[in-house]
């Protein structure tokens, strides 16, 4: 039997996935419920992140030509270690959040969000650095 998991590594139902195979998550990560995740890009969560409720993560785009607005366009998203996204918070494709990061709730995500940065807003942009201990 595998050991029991506490709640600090939980994912807290319901989440989706559209697909489930591209999704990756690392070690002590913490999903609040509600959370939607397109993953067809390609979702890498990494070690010891906390993820808000109602949290979406989109990974495909349309063309923006009318006439190829039915062409899809996948881009990976990339979530650092101990990054810690706030509720309602979401992810468009293509976005790196670095390491030890905080995305405030309900902040748009459209640009690499660099490591140790808190950021807020939609679109999100840097509002100061994580205090360090």
């Amino acid at each position: 039997m595998p050991p029991a998991r506490s709640s600090a590594d939980a994912p807290f139902p319901p989440l989706t996935a559209d697909f489930g195979r591209n999704l990756h998550l690392g070690e002590r990560v913490f999903i609040n419920s509600g959370c939607r995740f397109q993953d067809q890009g390609g979702i890498a969560i990494g070690d010891d992140c906390r993820i808000g409720h109602d949290v979406v993560m989109a990974t495909l785009n349309h063309d923006m030509d009318p006439s190829h607005r039915a062409d899809l366009h996948p881009a990976p998203i990339v979530v650092g270690n101990r990054v810690w996204i706030g509720a309602k918070a979401t992810v468009l494709p293509g976005v790196t959040i670095g390491e030890d990061a905080v995305v405030g709730a309900g902040s748009v995500v459209t640009t690499d969000v660099p490591a140790g940065t808190v950021v807020v807003g939609s679109p999100a942009r840097v509002v100061r650095e994580v205090p360090r201990s």
